[in-house]
Order: C-alpha cells, then structure tokens, then sequence
C-alpha cells in the first residue's frame, strides 16, 4: 500500500516536470523550433485541424520556420491561424511555401520570457507540492484506519519529502536552463 502511494506519487511529479518542460519549448527563445507552432489550430474541411495535419513543418535554419501545405487551397487558411496565434511572428508567403523568420529578442522581451519561464516553475513546483499533499493523506488515512503503524506512517512521509524534493530540485534545474538559453542570445 505504501509502496503504491509513493509509485503513484513519483509518477505524478514526473507528469508535473513533463509537462513543464512541454510548456518552456513552446515558448519563443529567438532560435526556430517547430515546437512553437504545435498548438495552431486551421480551419480545414470544415473544421479545426492541427497545423501539422495540413502542412509540413520544417526547419529551414537555425532562424526559421518552413511550413509548406499539403493542399494549396489552405496557403491562405495557415496564414491567417499563424497570424492569430499569440506565437508574435508575421509570416511570409512565397507560392504555397510559408516561412516564419525568428526576428532576435530584444533585451526587454528576454527579461520578460524570464519571469514567464519562473512562473510556469512556480506552477510545477505547486503540482508537485499538491502530489505530496495527496500522498500524505493517504497515508494519514491509512494510519486513522489501522492499516500502518506510526513508525511506517513517519518513514513513508520522510520518503515522500525526499521525493519531492528532489522534483522540486529538477523544476530548479529545467528553469534555470531555460532561463540560461534565454539570456544567451
């Protein structure tokens, strides 16, 4: 029972760090990746489609964004989803190929994604915080309904401490990296 709560507790604060880390590639650092488009959705087929189910998304270098649709109907429908996506870039259109050009950032919008990149680490540090929370009254609940004594009770907390810990201690890590590559440019 035990060993269970604190399986389910590890997995919990990795899904935490997981999705911290999905949420920092989308995030715009001045060099192209493709990860900044995923969430534009284009009106397609009479519905909202995924960008990477209606064009390819490639890299072109180290700076932009090739995007080039599947059927040449949707040029204008992909234009116009990426201009109003808050993804902040104007694209270019040259036939059916669109480019996004990464413009570099300015000092003040680095500082800016900074704070942004500190915050999303105080929001899995808070997940992660509500996980031990979880566990911890499980545990409490099984040591009220007899089924652990005290000492396993304490033991399994101390656990569960160290556990969180050291997610709290990976969220630091992914931040600062983050943030790092950010303030390089």
């Amino acid at each position: 029972m035990i060993n269970d709560i604190k399986t389910d507790a590890q997995t919990r604060m990795g899904k935490s760090i997981d999705a911290l880390k999905h949420e920092l590639t989308r995030l715009r650092t001045g060099r192209a990746s493709t990860a900044l488009v995923d969430g534009i959705k284009v009106p397609a087929y009479g519905s909202e489609m995924p960008l990477n189910q209606v064009a390819s998304v490639a890299l072109g270098d180290s700076r932009s964004i090739i995007i080039t649709p599947f059927d040449k109907s949707l040029v204008g429908p992909v234009e116009k989803a990426i201009l109003a996506s808050d993804i902040g870039i104007t694209p270019t259109t040259a036939g059916t190929v669109i480019r996004l050009n990464m413009p570099p950032l300015t000092e003040e919008r680095r500082k800016e994604l900074a704070k942004h990149v500190s915050h999303e680490g105080e929001s899995a540090k808070i997940a992660i915080r509500n996980v031990r929370r979880d566990a911890l009254q499980k545990l409490k609940d099984l040591l009220k309904d007899k089924q652990i004594s005290e000492d396993e009770e304490r033991r399994a907390d101390d656990e569960i401490q160290k556990l969180t810990d050291r997610f709290v201690k990976d969220v630091d890590g992914v931040v600062k990296a983050k943030e790092d590559e950010l303030m390089s440019m």
